[in-house]
């Protein structure tokens, strides 16, 4: 039998906010070329919700309450593949969407927008990823999936 190294993914945490007009937050990090939802990679030793928590913190200057896991999604990227926890950051209230500063290290702009508006502003990938979250949000069910194009 070959001797084969275990896969190691990336790892990578967010969460899924949404205005009181049920538009998504979607943010524009400085070092990509497309919008993305709030969130980063997780550190060595860190749990995805940690750094959903921090990485929302660092992002947006925010510690709002971060909900439930809504969904893991496997993706091809990279040589073992990436794997993305979304978590459920609920409604953001006025005063916290006010109070939203963003880090301009990482961000460049953040925009609440409707599905179809992200559909336009989202690689692929994060398209389908979208779709997933929303449903899961939805219907209450953390899901699995696996994100191929």
């Amino acid at each position: 039998m070959p001797d084969t190294a275990p896969a190691r993914p990336r790892v990578s945490s967010g969460a899924i906010f949404f205005d009181d007009d049920g538009r998504v937050l979607l943010v524009d990090p400085v070092y990509k070329d497309f919008w993305n939802l709030p969130g980063g990679g997780v550190d060595a030793g860190e749990t995805p919700r940690a750094a959903c928590v921090r990485e929302v913190r660092e992002e947006l200057s925010l510690t709002p309450p971060i909900g439930p896991l809504l969904v893991v999604a496997w993706t091809p990227d990279g040589p073992d593949g990436k794997l993305f926890f979304v978590f459920d950051g609920g409604i953001l209230p006025a005063a916290q969407r006010a109070a939203i500063e963003l880090s301009p290290d990482e961000l460049a702009d953040h925009a609440f927008v409707t599905a179809e508006e992200a559909h336009t502003m989202l690689p692929p990938i994060h398209r389908a990823l979208l779709a997933e979250v929303i449903r899961a949000r939805a219907d209450g069910a953390t899901r699995y999936v696996e994100v191929t194009g």
